[in-house]
């Protein structure tokens, strides 16, 4: 590799700290740890970052970082890494200074990953495999870094904050929510602009959410055995950076883009929430490319195995990131509280949150990451909602969390599915689950909201397909349709995928009605994804991970009469939910007798009003119960407007009718019908006396209240 010729750069001393590009106003400072480098190299590059214009030697190393400082360098410039040291694989080195490196730190990327076999560190190919050498240049196929000037002004943009109890969680993705929205200009389509655009902001303010959950917005690479079949990655789930926003993200190629959209966000009342991927990178095993941290100092960025060639894969994806090493917790909460101090976000879902948690010994709710996050300032004000699971030895945390956190909870969505599906024996799983799934999270004072509920997510089925498959159909992703869970709890309720048979449409109508009333009725905090409100499809796809087509946009051409229909209903389920304190409480009902106020906070009743008995819980062909729960149960002192309301929900997942006796209550002689998932559309039926019967339909959710004027 030919090294360019030099201009003269003036360069200083400057200072370990921050880590990064930093512009002080004056010139910009460079840091970049690297605990065994011999010598690091900053490449400076055109303004379009396609030729090498000078390379500086970073003159000082202090404690593990080397450093230094351009007088003369501005915001815009573009710049890499080469950094220098032993290559020696079996020992856990892979330094090759003929390959350009990202700076972990960097705020923005300019320009796309172009896949060569210059982009690894070993000779693909070479008998040795990774244990050979490659001298051949890789800058003119990486992307590059670019030194921004943080400065934006908010103006009268102020979190929303969002109370746990009131959240209702919406996930979705950047590109696919808006890459068919009519009202959105097409140059902006799949973009932070496009999110921020008001129709769509419109949209999601008036379903009643409170918090836009995004799927990974962090610069990431879309795999090479991908776009080689003419595929793509299109969820996220590959980081390569996590300060930047992914540059195909943005009209604009600018960060404020970003800010902006959170702004517009923040405006409507709406939270923003980050799924972040702090697990693994997209540089992958031994046989990877080289990229930034692999580079940069591998033995310390990555968990080895004890022989150091190859990687510990808790993830799935080839490596797993150390966060036993302080340097690299450090990256990673340096991460997180740039993402809310600059760029304004409100919380994060941390994917594969169990590798966050787990030391070389195992996970440990007490570990390095857990326990930073519960101390620092700035975290500990905002949302973390970890996804409790790896495929590392004990991945399974669901509960295992500390104080703080918030969880996604799989049994919630397994259990639902389960029971609306007609399974046996789903009851007492069932009850839990509607009661904030006290029986895992209820410990330490834990809250009710810790629960994450959600019938389906990015991975899996939507609600549609939920109802309308029995099987996966992921042919598309060229697997052999091997991809995906098979054991969906799905059910297509008599035909495969789409039809014109009036019945069977009508059924999965009201299975979605049944699925959403389930999930936004329950305790604990329900997240939507984003177009199951009006019924969107992927086709049967239920790893659409890698579908950057129509596929996975949201078409918001196709809602039919059926979909603006589901988008009422569910819009008044949420208006139903904030409306009444019950239903979103913050402490765990118990069903624990309260002698004091001669009441129990949750009754389970049989369809003959009598409260169920052992034998009902263990009947595996019980398919019908009543939820009742009491508002005059409220802890001593706290009494909120609305919350003296009591309520009684009936779920029947029965094929047929089940006549179900109306208890008597104080709060009122008769009952008022707010939901009936048979009739959703029929208005409130009022002076439903206690002591008669409630026709509740097969396969039918409804919700009662005896509060006066309901």
């Amino acid at each position: 590799m030919k090294k360019p010729a030099q201009p003269s750069v003036r360069v200083l001393e400057g200072q370990p700290f921050p880590l990064g590009a930093t512009w002080d106003g004056l010139g910009v400072n460079f840091a970049l740890f690297s605990a065994n480098a011999t010598k690091v190299e900053l490449c400076l590059f055109d303004d379009e970052g396609k030729r090498e214009t000078a390379r500086v030697e970073l003159p000082e190393y202090t404690d593990e970082v080397w450093h230094g400082y351009l007088p003369d360098a501005r915001p815009g410039t573009i710049y890499g890494y080469r950094v220098h040291g032993a290559y020696e694989p079996a020992a856990g080195h892979r330094f090759n200074p003929n390959k350009l490196l990202l700076d972990p730190y960097a705020k923005r990327l300019l320009g796309e990953l172009a896949w060569n076999d210059a982009l690894f560190g070993y000779t693909i190919g070479d008998p040795q495999d990774d244990l050979s050498f490659d001298t051949r240049d890789s800058a003119p196929f990486m992307p590059k870094c670019r030194v921004v000037d943080p400065a934006f002004t908010w103006g009268r943009s102020r979190p929303p904050a969002v109370a746990w109890d009131r959240t209702v969680a919406y996930e979705l993705n950047v590109r696919g929510y808006t890459m068919q929205h009519p009202s959105v200009p097409k140059r902006q389509r799949g973009t932070f602009a496009g999110l921020g655009h008001p129709e769509v902001i419109g949209h999601i303010r008036s379903l009643g959410a409170t918090t836009v959950e995004l799927m990974p917005v962090h610069a990431f690479i879309a795999d090479r055995h991908l776009l080689d079949r003419g595929l793509t990655n299109f969820w996220g789930y590959n980081s390569i950076g996590f300060f930047a926003p992914h540059p195909r993200y943005s009209a604009t190629g600018e960060t404020a883009e970003f800010k902006e959209m959170v702004a517009r966000l923040h405006d409507a009342g709406l939270e923003v929430i980050l799924d972040v991927v702090y697990n693994h990178t997209a540089e992958g095993n031994e046989r990877g490319p080289t990229l930034s941290f692999k580079g940069i100092d591998n033995a310390s960025y990555y968990r080895l195995m004890p022989e150091e060639r190859y990687y510990i894969n808790d993830t799935g994806t080839g490596n797993t990131l150390n966060l036993s090493h302080p340097r690299v917790l450090q990256m990673v909460t340096d991460s997180l509280r740039y993402w809310v101090t600059e760029m304004g976000v409100d919380g994060f879902r941390f994917d594969l949150a169990t590798i966050l948690g787990r030391e070389p010994y195992g996970f440990d709710e007490g570990g390095g990451f857990l326990d930073s996050c519960r101390q620092d300032p700035v975290l500990e004000s905002v949302k973390l909602i970890a996804e409790p699971w790896d495929l590392g030895p004990g991945g399974y945390q669901v509960g295992g969390f500390p104080p703080g956190w918030a969880e996604w909870n799989d049994r919630f969505r397994d259990t639902t599915r389960g029971f609306w599906k007609g399974d046996d024996g789903q009851v007492a799983d069932l009850a839990s689950r509607l009661s904030a799934s006290g029986d895992v999270f209820n410990r330490r004072g834990r809250k009710a909201w810790a629960s994450v509920n959600f019938v389906t997510a990015h991975d899996g089925f939507t609600l549609d397909d939920l109802v309308s498959y029995n099987d996966r159909h992921n042919d598309a992703n060229g697997e052999d349709n091997k991809d995906g869970h098979s054991d969906n709890l799905s059910w297509n309720h008599g035909a495969e995928g789409p039809t014109d048979d009036p019945a069977i449409r009508a059924l999965r109508e009201q299975q979605k009605r049944n699925l959403l009333a389930t999930l936004l009725l329950s305790q604990g905090t329900p997240m939507i994804l984003g177009g199951d409100e009006f019924g969107r499809s992927q086709q049967g796809n239920n790893n659409a991970y890698c579908q950057d087509n129509a596929v996975s946009w949201v078409d918001w051409g196709a809602i039919d009469e059926d979909g603006r229909k589901l988008l009422q209903f569910t819009r008044r389920l949420i208006a139903l939910r904030q409306r009444f304190p019950v239903l979103r409480r913050s402490r765990f009902l118990t069903g624990v007798y309260n002698e004091e106020l001669d009441v129990k906070d949750v009754a389970w009743l049989r369809p003959d009003g009598q409260e169920m008995e052992n034998g009902d819980w263990t009947n595996s062909q019980t398919r019908c119960l009543g939820m009742l729960i009491d508002g005059r149960a409220q802890p001593t002192g706290i009494r909120r407007r609305g919350s003296e309301a009591t309520l009684l929900i009936l779920l029947n997942a029965h094929h047929e009718e089940v006549p179900f006796l109306l208890p008597e209550v104080p709060d009122g002689p008769s009952w008022t019908a707010l939901v009936d998932t048979a009739e959703p559309e029929a208005p409130q039926r009022a002076r439903l006396p206690a002591g008669e019967t409630f026709a509740l339909q097969g396969r039918t959710l409804a919700l009662l209240s005896a509060q006066t004027g309901a």
